[in-house]
């Protein structure tokens, strides 16, 4: 069995200096890796019962393409505003320094739907949490969310507030 953990790269100062940045991209190269990201991720969104999965942009959709296949569901796009050619529906958020906002086409889900939410990594948890709450606009129920790797100390599934959070790797 592959080590995940141990592909993947600390990046120290990136973006900005102070911060250690988690870089998956040696897991997306090493295909026995990135297959078993996928079979994690897609065995805990059968668990939750997903119809839908939703993936942030932008790595959100290397993990959430595949998973979404592998469970024959939508996949939805959850992007940063002007991306999505149809009709979308648009959240602003706080970040930490300043705002941001994110999309979604208005017919990706809707009252019924159970959406698992999913990306790499989740720090302080400010985009997922709009992610959520753009999907629950809609009447959508987010089943779970799923990341690749949690940083612990920034208390991010905190401010998801009642939705579970599951994640492969944890630092």
């Amino acid at each position: 069995m592959v080590d995940v953990r141990a592909l993947i790269r600390d990046v120290p100062d990136f973006p900005k200096p102070g911060i250690l940045f988690r870089d998956i991209t040696p897991v997306l190269a090493n295909p026995a890796a990135f297959k078993a990201v996928i079979d994690g991720m897609t065995g805990l969104a059968r668990v939750h019962g997903a119809t839908h999965i939703a993936g942030i942009e932008s790595r959100g959709f290397i993990v959430g393409a595949p998973v979404a296949q592998a469970l024959g569901v939508p996949l939805v796009l959850v992007r940063k505003p002007g991306k999505l050619p149809h009709t979308t529906d648009r959240i602003d958020y706080d970040l930490e320094y300043g705002q941001d906002a994110l999309e979604i086409h208005t017919d990706a889900v809707g009252v019924g739907d159970r959406v698992v939410v999913v990306d790499d990594l989740l720090a302080t948890g400010g985009t997922a949490e709009a992610a959520c709450r753009l999907l629950e606009r809609q009447g959508a129920s987010v089943a779970s969310l799923l990341v690749v790797i949690e940083l612990l100390g920034l208390n991010g599934a905190a401010r998801l507030g009642p939705r579970p959070v599951h994640a492969l790797i944890k630092y």
